[in-house]
């Protein structure tokens, strides 16, 4: 990302988290596109996101909190680990002032984030479908075999209600191939769907014939939405709430 305004984010994968590198200036006016271009560096993370703002200048000390806007959208997906480094002193007093240390952990490097990073356990499996109307009914049979696999069966009905409706939609919308990513955490299963596609699924009122569309997905999930991804493209995805009896049984 290189803004008009001033600011610049490089992502760069690495085996133990993928770093966005901040630099430029910070302002009121650049805010918004940082704490997107975050995000869409976090749709594309499967381990964590640490944001290096080391060589970032800030020119308000209230625009740190755009780091607590971040950890808390993060929380809600893909709900993986978040940090910020920093060893600039006044990064740490505003981190401080804001109370934004409280939400988001800061390390001085990057491997000192790495290395206390929480890691929650989780079960992924992954599933690339054909463009066609055969994609939904391969998809259902993966979410079933998956959730036998993972001891989390009843939650197989609404899985594959809502991974219908993701990948029908991908499907209707787009010319892309749908990629199905399932994750199993505590207190979550997740289902992802990812296409080449950037335009927004929205929520459509009122039905079409072909279903209740993702207004279905929203009154079946804790918590949905649609994130562009830095590669290119979106994922839309979901959200299901196992119990905690379920998620013990299911051999993490």
């Amino acid at each position: 990302m290189n803004s008009e305004n001033g600011l610049h984010l490089v992502p760069d994968h690495r085996a133990e988290s993928t770093v966005a590198t901040l630099t430029g200036t910070l302002t009121s006016d650049n805010c918004a596109e940082l704490r997107d271009g975050v995000l869409k560096v976090a749709t594309d993370a499967p381990v964590s996101v640490i944001a290096d703002i080391r060589d970032l200048r800030i020119d308000d000390t209230t625009l740190m909190a755009v780091f607590t806007a971040i950890a808390a959208r993060i929380d809600d997906w893909p709900r993986i680990p978040f940090a910020v480094v920093t060893d600039h002193p006044d990064h740490v007093a505003w981190l401080a002032r804001q109370a934004t240390d409280r939400f988001v952990p800061s390390h001085t490097d990057v491997p000192a984030a790495e290395r206390t990073r929480d890691r929650p356990p989780r079960r992924r499996a992954l599933q690339l479908l054909a463009a066609s109307p055969d994609a939904s009914s391969v998809a259902r049979a993966f979410v079933g075999r998956v959730c036998e696999q993972w001891n989390v069966q009843d939650l197989a009905e609404d899985a594959c209600l809502v991974v219908t409706e993701l990948v029908e939609n991908t499907i209707r919308h787009t010319t892309s191939r749908p990629r199905l990513r399932l994750e199993l955490r505590p207190g979550t299963f997740i289902i992802a769907v990812a296409d080449d596609d950037s335009h927004e699924a929205v929520l459509l009122e009122p039905p079409t014939e072909h279903g209740l569309g993702l207004r279905l997905v929203a009154q079946s999930t804790r918590a949905w939405g649609c994130r562009r991804s830095w590669a290119g493209g979106k994922v839309v995805w979901a959200v299901l709430l196992p119990r905690r009896s379920r998620y013990r049984n299911a051999g993490e």
